[in-house]
């Protein structure tokens, strides 16, 4: 990354609504002349108007919500806010420090997506390649949020019957999705592997709306949803998500896909585009 202008610093700014509280958090960075590294001009975080802690450069100043005020100085290449330690369940870093490291930012390649976990997370990774792990962290956190991914799954596959976690190794356990069809009923048993894309984005919009709903407020950002989805079933899985995010969080989206444009109003949406050369 470069700056255009050395005397000019980068400046990022987030202001969230947590616990009744808003949070604003500001990170600014300067390239001076002679550096060859960003370093950090400004930082700070603020909780309803009350600085929790404020930085210039390498000095960083706790608020007295620590006890008692305290100064010290850090490496002015590296960012305050993750090496500052909590002081409570409570405190305000912990809260926006759960908030920030639980966003979920989500570009899937559902090829890539197994099922199989041997561990369990609440932070998938971009590509939701440990969506096994998620799932297994998600219900060890809220078991109640089963019945959220059922609800929305029965809804765009109403031949679904289960969803089982069978042992697959002495550490590890697979995803197999049991579906049941005909009369009488023939149950039908399909790893996650073999689910079609469109049903995998299904299950990953499954687990945003449960853990929106068990561990959020949560801010979402899923690049491209439409992917993967046939034009019908676009309209219906982005209106899922925003209606799960009117009251809780926020969603966001990036989309080339007309169909999924729609289905957000003029208010919010910002329309990107480039001039080609003539």
């Amino acid at each position: 990354m470069a700056l255009g202008r050395t005397d000019v610093p980068v400046r990022f700014e987030i202001e969230v609504e947590l616990a009744s509280k808003v949070y604003e958090y500001v990170i600014a960075f300067e390239l001076p002349t002679g550096f060859k590294e960003l370093r950090v001009f400004e930082e700070k975080l603020v909780a309803d108007g009350k600085p929790v802690f404020t930085r210039e450069v390498a000095q960083v100043l706790l608020s007295k919500t620590h006890e008692k005020a305290a100064k010290f100085l850090i490496d002015w290449h590296l960012v305050a806010l993750p090496i500052i330690q909590e002081q409570s369940k409570d405190d305000p870093l912990l809260i926006f420090k759960q908030w920030l490291g639980r966003m979920l930012i989500l570009r899937p390649i559902p090829d890539l997506i197994k099922g199989d976990s041997s561990t369990e997370t609440l932070q998938p990774n971009l590509r939701v390649t440990d969506l096994g792990a998620w799932f297994s962290g998600l219900l060890a956190y809220a078991p109640a949020a089963y019945t959220k991914i059922d609800e929305y799954l029965k809804q765009v596959m109403p031949d679904l019957e289960d969803i089982k976690r069978p042992a697959s190794g002495a550490d590890s356990r697979s995803l197999v999705v049991q579906f049941a069809q005909g009369s009488p009923l023939v149950n039908l048993s399909v790893t996650f592997e073999d689910l079609s894309d469109g049903e995998k984005c299904f299950m990953i919009c499954a687990l945003v709306l449960a853990a929106n709903n068990a561990y959020g407020p949560l801010l979402c950002f899923w690049d491209e949803p439409d992917n993967y989805l046939s034009l019908s079933e676009v309209g219906h899985f982005v209106l899922a998500l925003r209606k799960a995010f009117q009251s809780r969080g926020q969603f966001i989206a990036t989309s080339h896909n007309p169909e999924a444009i729609r289905r957000f109003s003029d208010e919010n949406t910002f329309v990107l585009y480039r001039n080609r050369p003539s």
